[in-house]
């Protein structure tokens, strides 16, 4: 089955209600949106989190000694970059902590995805292209356009890095998602909740649906 990630974390309930429900991933965003946190709101929230869920960091064109004081405070796991951060600086910061890295693509074109697509990270995270938004625009991108991507990086031997997929997730069309495409894990933030605030009960459905797919359990834990 997929990996899932719930995103946008910002209070210690959000945080019961992962514990209760126990996603493998969560991200605190550290860049300027409504889900924003601060590093210390992050530690707060780390220190109640279950351990069995790794923290991701969700950054864009963060200064590295930032994303490195998260990381060896232990309030962030993982580190996911939204910007323009070039290969030289993710090679910099796996250098420096040794920390997992997930790279976000923005999907407009199958050309244009092909290019951000980054040798550095361990995993790509393709999203809904919104312009001036980060993420959680709770709207899809037509999964065609990744597929043909996927498909020139197979045609030219290249190698098809594990990936999540965002944008207009749901319990209801989670399922069909990854019966579609085979993707590592699946990320979700509007899409679990009411009232812009984390909705228990779409969370666990979120989640049981996502455990109703059929495939290969993730590896993280």
């Amino acid at each position: 089955m997929a990996a899932v990630k719930i995103c946008g974390l910002k209070t210690l309930a959000d945080v019961a209600l992962v514990n209760q429900y126990l996603p493998e991933y969560i991200g605190f965003v550290f860049a300027n949106t409504k889900r924003f946190v601060t590093d210390t709101q992050a530690l707060t929230l780390k220190q109640a989190l279950d351990p069995r869920i790794r923290a991701v960091g969700v950054f864009v064109d963060e200064p590295m000694e930032h994303i490195i004081n998260l990381y060896h405070s232990g309030i962030i796991d993982i580190a996911q970059l939204h910007g323009g951060e070039s290969e030289t600086y993710l090679e910099a910061l796996k250098q420096q902590t040794n920390i997992t890295i997930i790279k976000a693509a923005k999907v407009q074109s199958a050309e244009q995805v092909y290019q951000q697509i980054s040798q550095q990270a361990d995993y790509m995270l393709y999203d809904t292209y919104k312009k001036g938004e980060l993420g959680g625009t709770g709207t899809r991108f037509p999964l065609e356009i990744l597929e043909e991507t996927l498909t020139k990086l197979t045609d030219q031997n290249q190698t098809v890095k594990p990936y999540f997929i965002a944008g207009g997730l749901d319990a209801e069309n989670v399922e069909a998602v990854i019966g579609k495409m085979n993707c590592y894990g699946v990320d979700v933030s509007t899409g679990v909740e009411t009232g812009g605030g984390k909705d228990g009960k779409k969370i666990e459905e979120f989640i049981q649906a996502v455990r109703n797919c059929k495939g290969k359990a993730p590896s993280n834990r």
